[in-house]
């Protein structure tokens, strides 16, 4: 898996390094009031929280699914606050064994909430807990074995439990059930992503300029966390080549140095294009393919490569596999035959 940037530039957004992970906890959003974007999901979060709070209830469980970068788990911590609950964070990899799941769930409080980040990779012994968890409040642990073996109860808490997951397809059906709020974000708009620049930019003593927050937004793949990661590459740029003030002119320079281009794809989502194009004759072809042939792992180019790809219209899926789409040959300037690909589709 690749950090931060690759020598082709690439950016894994949906990984964070533990000097990024401090700086993004200061620029997160406080409350509900203070998130960017996402409109409809929080306009159905804020009626749901204030009709939890009149009944003196725990929020129902819910699950956040959507690209990385998109602001779940930020969005999961406004919950907290708007609820006034404490917020234990975990992963589904983190949660190894269904003992440490039971030790996270019987120290939460009454109206507490479990955030799950990655929840479709819990494995399937740790999700049989969950479910009697999250549906009476109760979790069977069995000590010891064979004929000495004997199921004890716990009594839980009643707390509310959110998942996040940038795979809502691998989820089971039993546990997928269990939600009670669903939630689907999608790629940020320039205007908003605009917005975020500029309240980053202000919470980090930054001169950016409307100009150069739009650039930004404009090559941030639809995703706040990458927005912010790109500022921070443009204020380094601006303070050894420039005179510590973002302009335009800065702005474009810093993010051709690091090889992201107008549509903002980096170093890696060309090779991907390209690949498809160059070696697969556009295609159709299988991911496992593609992987093989930029020595990729294969979850990172489904989940982070390809679902901006998509939502751009730069490739198309197939039952058949991957197709470079018109817009992919134009980008790269290579010839596009018409007849030929429309045969692919």
């Amino acid at each position: 898996m690749i950090n931060v940037m690759s020598e082709e530039g690439f950016f894994d957004y949906s990984r964070e390094n533990e000097e990024e992970k401090i700086i993004n906890l200061s620029l997160r959003p406080q409350n509900l009031s203070e998130f960017i974007g996402q409109k409809q999901v929080v306009s159905s979060l804020e009626i749901s929280i204030a009709a939890a709070k009149k009944r003196n209830e725990s929020l129902e469980h819910a699950l956040l699914a959507g690209p990385p970068g998109l602001g779940k788990t930020s969005l999961a911590y406004c919950i907290a606050r708007e609820m006034g609950a404490k917020l234990t964070a975990t992963s589904g990899p983190a949660i190894e064994r269904a003992g440490d799941l039971v030790g996270i769930l019987t120290n939460l409080e009454k109206g507490d909430i479990l955030f799950i980040d990655e929840i479709h990779r819990v494995s399937k012994v740790v999700e049989e807990f969950l479910y009697p968890a999250i549906e009476s409040f109760q979790i069977d642990f069995v000590i010891d074995k064979g004929p000495y073996a004997k199921s004890v109860k716990f009594s839980l808490k009643p707390f509310t439990l959110i998942g996040a997951t940038t795979r809502k397809g691998l989820l089971s059906a039993p546990l997928r059930g269990r939600f009670g709020l669903f939630f689907d974000f999608d790629f940020y708009q320039p205007p908003e992503l605009s917005s975020v620049v500029a309240r980053s930019a202000k919470l980090l003593d930054i001169e950016v300029d409307e100009n150069s927050c739009m650039e930004l937004a404009r090559r941030s793949r639809g995703s706040p966390r990458l927005c912010n990661r790109l500022l921070k590459r443009v204020r380094d740029y601006a303070q050894v080549v420039g005179e510590g003030v973002i302009d335009l002119d800065i702005t474009r320079k810093a993010l051709a140095q690091i090889e992201i281009d107008e549509e903002g794809l980096d170093g890696v989502d060309r090779k991907y294009l390209k690949a498809i194009i160059e070696l697969y004759q556009g295609g159709p072809v299988g991911i496992e393919a593609i992987a093989a042939s930029l020595g990729e792992d294969k979850g990172t180019i489904e989940d982070v490569v390809e679902p901006y790809l998509l939502n751009k219209g730069f490739i198309v899926r197939t039952p058949r596999g991957r197709v470079a789409a018109q817009l992919s040959y134009r980008h790269l300037n290579i010839p596009y035959q018409k007849e030929a690909q429309e045969k692919l589709f």
